[in-house]
């Protein structure tokens, strides 16, 4: 009976999954059931009609989503021609490199879609949220990112490396919306996934007006307040030319942030390196850039996904991981998960045994050979 309950809630599951995601124009795969990379001409045609607000209001998150990169865009723009020393450059690349893709990785990746730890509060929950500038909405990365899990490196990935670099650019806006025709039984699974990270999201007669578990009037105040606040602190601290260098290195990780799955699944290829990449289940690799910038072990986090740490080796920094630590030393984190041990257990440690026990046979065969 036990394993009848399981089977049946993993099919509805998947079933919730398959259907959460707002289509391409272009679908997941073509009607034999293999995936289709579609054009590049293709791929920017889709973007632009899902961007378009006058067409469709509920159009309206992704439109956002991009608004607030194209604002950040004449920041970077007045710290090149007017403000530009190596000080601030410096300054500009250790905020949107470590901060902003630390924050990324605590926030919407560990906490927000994979619930890996608990907070003691709202206050400490409201506070990590807007640790650093907002930029990208938490449904469109949420939603999408527990699909991606369940399909990762297979048509229906909204971010599958296949497809090439524009598919993965421009899946925020091609492939992670939710879809605008949810059942009200598929909305209250959204409102579900959503329910921890403490926002409120639109009732369903509302989402059928909008197509977004986001409410537009407060996701606009919530990114004004959050703007302003860091404005404001920015300029006290160093004029408006720390501003501008901090705001623009913003629009950087912006941008750049959007490139993370086709890179850290390969780009379509088999990138998956013995002894380092474990998980053999998807294409996913561990990266020394986001690693060290942004504690995203891929291939680790694949492995484990719903652990607060995916640094797990000894030369794995994992900054996120010590954020997190030192939240629930000072009391602010209650409970975490931490799949180290584990790790080493079922794959690290039987890893570097076989290795052990090959070499081990190496060197006899190599002695008989010699006796011979």
């Amino acid at each position: 009976m036990e394993n009848i309950l399981h089977y049946y809630i993993q099919f509805s599951i998947m079933a919730f999954l398959d259907d959460v995601l707002q289509p391409p124009s272009y679908g997941w795969k073509n009607a034999s059931g293999y995936f289709s990379k579609p054009s590049s001409k293709i791929i920017v045609k889709e973007f632009f009609n899902r961007l378009n607000v006058f067409k469709d209001k509920k159009n309206w998150l992704p439109f956002f989503s991009w608004l607030k990169v194209l604002l950040l865009f004449p920041f970077f723009v007045f710290f090149v021609t007017k403000y530009f020393s190596v000080w601030l450059l410096v300054a500009g690349a250790l905020y949107s490199m470590v901060l902003m893709g630390t924050h990324g990785t605590i926030w919407y990746h560990r906490y927000c879609t994979h619930g890996a730890f608990t907070f003691r509060n709202s206050w400490w929950k409201f506070f990590t949220k807007n640790l650093t500038l907002s930029v990208i909405p938490e449904e469109i990365y949420v939603v999408s990112h527990h699909v991606h899990h369940a399909k990762s490196d297979e048509p229906g990935d909204p971010y599958f490396a296949e497809g090439g670099f524009l598919y993965c650019f421009l899946a925020d806006v091609n492939h992670q919306p939710i879809a605008k025709d949810l059942s009200e039984k598929n909305y209250a699974q959204v409102l579900h996934l959503m329910k921890h990270t403490g926002l409120r999201g639109n009732t369903y007669a509302n989402y059928q007006e909008w197509g977004s578990f986001a409410r537009p009037l407060p996701s606009i105040v919530n990114w004004i307040l959050n703007w302003s606040f860091w404005i404001a602190a920015f300029y006290l601290i160093g004029g408006m030319a720390l501003v501008c260098a901090l705001f623009g290195g913003a629009f950087i990780w912006a941008v750049g942030v959007r490139t993370f799955n086709y890179e850290g699944h390969g780009k379509g290829s088999d990138k998956r390196q013995e002894g380092t990449d474990h998980n053999k289940n998807d294409m996913s690799i561990n990266q020394i850039w986001p690693g060290y910038v942004a504690g995203e072990w891929h291939n680790n986090h694949h492995l484990y996904p719903k652990s607060a740490r995916s640094g797990f080796l000894p030369y794995q920094l994992d900054l996120a991981w010590c954020y997190v630590k030192l939240m629930y030393i000072l009391g602010a984190v209650t409970s975490y998960r931490d799949s180290r041990k584990q790790f080493y257990q079922e794959y690290h440690t039987p890893y570097l045994e076989s290795k052990k026990a090959s070499r081990k046979i190496s060197r006899k065969k190599m002695i008989m050979n010699e006796a011979e």
